[in-house]
């Protein structure tokens, strides 16, 4: 494409742009870079200062509040028979199994101890499963409508809830997607148009689900890696009907280590959210799945893969500027990708960039949170309380610190609003920092409520789920 066509597509793509004022659509909102550059939001709340509202949301869920104009919309799952505490930090089940092993116990006896602590199982749970939609001035509830009766298509560990899948929205429809059951679309004003079923597959370990769905014109997009048969899919936002699917190769088909897939053993489950990628070049769907990342047309053709991601991927990707910020997960690098790329572009042992690669950090993926880019900085959160900041160009770090030394775990993404950092902790407490090339905390704002959940932005509000409610923050 030569400098003039790519001028003209640049100006077409601005020009196209909705002005999306306070809504926020998807899961990390509509860049998929939680970012707003409004200069007038609160830096600082309580439980009882700057709270425009708070609404007692029943049931729980992990999914993100998204915003349609003057309305809030979430998930939550309500199950008849006692939910188990969630869990704060990732060390999940490690620490008690190690305990029951020292006692001496047999492998039967630690699995079912440890599946009575934290795992909710099938047979045990019976969910009513609601979108609720509140309004965003005052949080009163509109209306709700349960989208699911009856058991889960598998378990969860207690770090996960069932409703943990953010709904979507196109700006008149509101579109919920419930791993292995189903995909439903609704009004605004809360009738359901379509509803479209599910194949169940199993999930690694039964840890439950994760994945949100995207929306790429008018389309759906669903990523579903498990153990069994990983696809990712595209479904017709008006009425519901599948208009491709694609197996994804490697993890879910190959049972010793190959290429293009994890070792055996090794998870085929994901939990990453994929991202539309829109360049002058071409439009591209792109995925993380097991040890592997898979770039694909918007016909679900593969354009591109790179090997060496995280086994078990939970956080997302995103583009800023020129490229796109490609999170190989915990442990694993950053990649900063130039459009274009075709084939495999794995890099060579021991380099660091490639035709395709403008720079790479090692070890510089997350686990859960999903990184935050503005203004020429790439915040990088992980799930311990590492703070680290990377310039988008060159990938240069510029800190590395830790926001508290200890009893701070993070599973919600940081995000910008106007020229502050914001980082929300499991306990509650959100940590503000200055944005820019030098780590500076500035104040911390706790609710004293369990938080997991990534927030929404709406003009100058902040929209922040607790285990328990919904929290509208604004300057008041």
């Amino acid at each position: 494409m030569n400098v003039v066509s790519r001028f003209c597509f640049l100006l077409i793509v601005v020009l196209a742009q909705p002005v999306w004022g306070q809504s926020w659509m998807q899961f990390r909102g509509n860049a998929a870079n939680p970012v707003s550059e409004s200069q007038n939001v609160a830096t600082k709340w309580s439980a009882t200062e700057n709270i425009q509202w708070k609404t007692e949301i029943e049931g729980r869920g992990w999914s993100s509040p998204i915003v349609v104009d003057d309305r809030v919309f979430v998930t939550t799952a309500v199950n008849e028979n006692e939910t188990k505490p969630p869990q704060a930090g990732t060390n999940y089940s490690n620490a008690y199994v190690a305990e029951l092993m020292k006692e001496g116990l047999s492998q039967e006896e630690v699995e079912k101890r440890v599946m009575e602590r934290d795992f909710e199982l099938p047979d045990s749970v019976n969910l009513h499963c609601f979108l609720v939609c509140l309004d965003l001035n005052s949080g009163k509830e509109l209306w709700r409508h349960e989208y699911h009766t009856g058991k889960p298509p598998g378990g969860m560990h207690r770090k996960n809830s069932f409703a943990s899948e953010t709904p979507l929205s196109d700006g008149n429809h509101v579109f919920v997607y419930a791993t292995h059951v189903g995909l439903y679309a609704y009004t605004l004003d809360g009738k359901q148009v379509w509803n479209t079923s599910l194949e169940n597959h199993p999930i690694y370990m039964e840890f439950g689900t994760g994945t949100s769905p995207v929306l790429l014109d008018e389309k759906i997009i669903i990523l579903d890696d498990n153990e069994e048969a990983s696809s990712i899919a595209a479904y017709n936002k008006t009425d519901g009907s599948q208009i491709w699917k694609t197996q994804r190769s490697g993890p879910a088909s190959k049972p010793a280590a190959s290429a293009s897939g994890p070792p055996a053993g090794m998870p085929k489950s994901g939990w990453a959210t994929p991202y539309v990628w829109k360049t002058p070049e071409r439009t591209e769907i792109v995925t993380v799945g097991p040890s592997l990342a898979v770039s694909y047309d918007e016909s679900g053709n593969e354009l591109w893969r790179m090997k060496g991601m995280t086994p078990a991927p939970s956080a997302s990707s995103f583009a800023f500027g020129d490229f796109l910020l490609l999170n190989g997960g915990k442990m694993q690098p950053v990649y900063a990708i130039r459009p274009g790329a075709q084939g495999d572009i794995t890099l060579e042992k021991g380099t660091l960039k490639s035709e395709f690669v403008e720079w790479s950090r090692p070890r510089a993926g997350t686990y859960i949170p999903t990184p935050v880019a503005h203004d020429g900085g790439l915040y990088v959160l992980q799930d311990n309380g590492i703070l680290q900041r990377y310039d988008t160009s060159t990938g240069e770090q510029s800190y590395k610190k830790r926001i508290k030394s200890s009893g701070a775990d993070f599973t919600s993404s940081p995000w910008v609003m106007g020229d502050k950092l914001f980082c929300l902790s499991e306990q509650g407490d959100t940590y503000v920092l200055k944005t820019g090339s030098e780590y500076e905390l500035l104040h911390t704002n706790s609710l004293g409520e369990f938080c997991m959940a990534s927030p929404a932005v709406a003009g100058d509000r902040l929209i922040l789920r607790t285990e328990s409610a919904i929290y509208s923050i604004a300057k008041q």
